[in-house]
């Protein structure tokens, strides 16, 4: 294994023994021209202190992959990661019912910037750096050997950029390894049939991290009316119909995921002509509520990230607390509200802090019930708070 080293700026390497898995470009005493991807060995006054790979278009010019200097990172290591990360799914998650989850969580299971979700045997895999590229086909090899069943690979186009949370996911997909994958996948999930999108649609096809959100939903929704905002292909709509809801109004402003959430409905067994569906603003329709004295049961509240750098983070706490302020006003006395934030870079205290203030302005005191974060397909390491970006409350207006 040829290995660069690279000697880190003074004091800096408390962080990354700590286990820290990012090394900024400005904490380096000085940039190689080395290919993307390239292994380098981070010194600390000619001392080793961690392995990881280079990306030179980056911020972020290296991601750790192993503290251990007799840990070589090939095949055999990025092996290795896999089938310890689907050891920990299998372990640790319920698959009652359920084909679809998390496999790779980037810097949660050591393979930073590394993104595998399975969808009831594809898996599609997106990287989010260019220093990533090189190791592509081994990453598939790991698939093939770790994965039983597995159908085939999709490939989803790499994002190269660090001054943003995410990418808005809209990148085609390609067939990377296997048998062509349907325009649309369906998945089991506590029982529920979706059809995912895992060529073109948001991020990797679905939001699996909010699995367990969605099956609390089909827990609360029973003789409620609910309104789902920003409801994607419908993953809360279709858990509160089968929950036993009156009524789901479910608005997006993709009319492509309407279609879908529709269909959705029909696949499983629901009447999607009994239930609402809109292609439309959300702060327009909610306005358009309050002016008509419609009101609900159960609110959900699942938003796009607000915060996508850092220089947003403050509109966005104040857009949190606008939208919830909102929504309140056409919560019924009583009623819930599900309210989530992705952005990893407004923090669980910022978050709950906008809420405290949407229910203040609204004049609705509210109580906590449920408070939630990442499920464990989506480890958080404690030594790396950015990889918490999920924020899940549940609230009743009392």
């Amino acid at each position: 294994m040829n290995v660069v080293k690279l000697e880190l700026a003074r004091g800096l390497g408390r962080h990354l023994r700590a286990g820290h898995p990012w090394v900024f470009r400005k904490a380096l005493e000085y940039v190689p021209k080395i290919p993307a991807g390239s292994v380098v060995d981070l010194t600390e006054n000619g001392k080793f202190v961690a392995r990881g790979y280079y990306d030179p278009h980056s911020a972020i010019a290296v991601r750790v992959f192993t503290r251990d200097p007799r840990e070589a990172v090939d095949s055999a290591f990025i092996t290795r990661r896999v089938r310890q990360a689907l050891s920990e799914r299998t372990a640790l998650i319920d698959l009652t019912d359920t084909d679809s989850y998390r496999l790779i969580h980037g810097e949660g299971d050591g393979l930073p910037g590394v993104v595998v979700d399975l969808y009831a045997g594809w898996a599609v895999m997106k990287l989010y750096s260019a220093g990533l590229t090189p190791y592509r086909p081994l990453i598939i090899e790991a698939l093939k050997a770790g994965v039983p069943g597995l159908k085939g690979v999709i490939g989803r186009d790499e994002v190269g950029r660090d001054d943003v949370d995410e990418d808005d996911g809209r990148g085609s997909g390609k067939m990377l390894y296997g048998h062509e994958a349907p325009e649309l996948i369906p998945i089991r999930e506590r029982g529920a049939t979706f059809l995912v999108d895992a060529w073109k649609g948001q991020k990797t096809g679905f939001f699996l991290d909010q699995r367990e959100n969605r099956y609390l939903i089909r827990r609360l929704a029973k003789g409620r009316d609910v309104l789902n905002c920003f409801s994607f292909s419908g993953g809360f709509s279709v858990n509160a119909a089968l929950g036993g809801a009156n009524s789901v109004f479910s608005v997006d402003q993709d009319p492509e995921a309407i279609a879908l959430a529709r269909e959705n409905f029909t696949r499983n067994g629901i009447p999607a002509e009994k239930h609402d569906f809109l292609a439309a603003d959300v702060f327009k329709i909610i306005q358009s509520f309050k002016e008509e004295g419609r009101t609900f049961d159960l609110i959900i509240l699942d938003p796009p990230a607000f915060a996508k750098t850092q220089r947003a983070v403050q509109a966005a706490i104040d857009g949190y607390a606008s939208l919830n302020r909102q929504a309140l006003a056409i919560l019924r006395p009583g009623g819930l509200l599900a309210t989530a934030s992705c952005s990893a870079r407004v923090n669980p205290e910022d978050f709950m802090g906008a809420v405290r203030e949407a229910g203040f302005k609204a004049g609705v005191d509210l109580a906590l019930v449920e408070e939630r974060y990442q499920p464990p397909d989506h480890p958080v390491r404690l030594q790396f708070p950015e990889g918490k970006y999920l924020k899940f409350y549940v609230l009743q207006s009392v």
